[in-house]
């Protein structure tokens, strides 16, 4: 029996180590000690930091495992580029994990390499006329963390008397002793799912997003297909190429964000891990297969096919049209009642609660703070869309 050790235990990771375990694979899975639903299903748990490269390098060691892999997050795939050099696994680098960890590492390739960007300054936590470095840059601004995923640690800035407050609350939410201060562009965001096995780019699924206006814009939900006219396409299709040649991503899933202006396709940011939301259920549907299955053979180093469930290759697959959007809070307190009267319905493909009654929420601020999800599919993705709103309308969650 194969081995795979899956970093993280949160929500996100749960459907990797369910399909994991369908599949035959003995699970081991590491992270830190919380209320996270994915100890339950794992064979063998360890309580460690996923971020820790030696204490998790050591497990790797001891329990001799076939694969390395996350979904999800960030923060665990520096560790897995670590690993998977140290012991010859299949996997991303070293090096491109340590690029797409670091918004500044990340941000400083794409501009050497021709990627289309915004422009940003790297700033220290220690300089005290920081405001001096980014004067040249226009309004509004980004103040980002450079190693948080899950839209934590980001802050949009309109004015120099907002920037105390934006830096503190980087800080709050780093391990590092810099972040990046870029430009805002103004325009469409959207993104794209993609996997990189060999060399070779397996397929790019642009999608759309629905975006949560806080303090900066968090993804509450996708949807594909995203229309694009073919100049539209084929320019995300090139500087996304460009970046992960850039990066030298390679053997693993892309989680792409950009945003469109003018008619032209800027690279937010690139993580070498599926992304999270309900996109790696997103491609699922669209192509007609497990997209999880994909992602742990890629990691035991066992032969994939990416080609639509079909057989039609990804760049000429017609698809399947879906939606999804996170159920969320609009305050802090106790779930007191929560009710999904949605019929039986083919087309609605998941509602999930994250929490029970008598569980304590948050205010929706970021991406972790969801309490469940809805899926949706159609034949058409105007049939999709309709029937998520359809759905969300037939779920009630009732929090004091």
């Amino acid at each position: 029996m194969k081995k795979v050790l899956i970093l993280g235990a949160g929500i996100y990771q749960v459907p990797l180590i369910q399909t994991a375990k369908k599949m035959g694979i003995y699970t081991i899975v590491a992270s830190i000690p919380g209320n996270y639903p994915g100890f339950e299903l794992a064979d063998k748990v360890y309580f460690e930091n996923t971020t820790d490269y030696g204490k998790i390098l050591a497990i790797a060691r001891r329990e001799k495992i076939d694969g390395i892999i996350t979904t999800g997050t960030d923060v665990a795939v520096i560790t897995i580029g670590r690993v998977c050099d140290t012991l010859g696994l299949p996997g991303l680098s070293f090096q491109a994990a340590s690029i797409a960890t670091d918004k500044l590492k990340m941000k400083t390739c794409y501009e050497e390499n021709g990627v289309r960007t915004a422009r940003f300054r790297r700033i220290s936590f220690d300089d005290e006329d920081y405001a001096r470095q980014i004067s040249d840059l226009a309004f509004p601004l980004m103040f980002k963390s450079v190693d948080s995923s899950g839209s934590r640690g980001i802050v949009k800035v309109n004015s120099p008397a907002e920037f105390d407050d934006a830096r503190n609350v980087v800080l709050e939410n780093t391990r590092s002793n810099y972040f990046v201060v870029e430009e805002f562009i103004e325009g469409e965001e959207f993104g794209a799912q993609a996997f990189v096995r060999g060399g070779e780019i397996q397929f790019i699924l642009p999608h759309g997003d629905y975006i949560f206006k806080g303090d900066t814009g968090v993804p509450v939900g996708h949807f594909a297909p995203y229309a694009l006219s073919p100049e539209r396409l084929e320019d995300t299709k090139e500087q996304l190429q460009r970046a992960i040649r850039a990066m030298g991503l390679d053997n693993c899933a892309i989680n792409a964000d950009f945003i469109m202006k003018d008619g032209k396709t800027y690279v937010l940011e690139i993580g070498g891990r599926s992304g999270a939301t309900c996109l790696a259920e997103l491609v699922s549907i669209y192509y007609g297969y497990n997209y999880y299955e994909k992602i742990l053979k890629t990691a035991l180093g066992e032969p994939v096919d990416f080609r639509a469930g079909d057989g039609t290759p990804a760049d000429r697959c017609a698809g399947t049209p879906n939606a999804s959007m996170l159920l969320m809070s609009d305050r802090d307190g106790v779930i007191r009642a929560q009710e999904n009267n949605n019929p039986e319905d083919p087309d609605i493909v998941d509602v999930q609660f994250d929490y029970q009654p008598g569980d304590t929420v948050r205010k929706f601020h970021v991406g972790p703070h969801r309490i469940g999800h809805v899926i949706t599919r159609g034949a058409t993705l105007d049939e999709a869309v309709e029937k998520l709103h359809q759905a969300l309308d037939n779920i009630r969650i009732t929090v004091e």
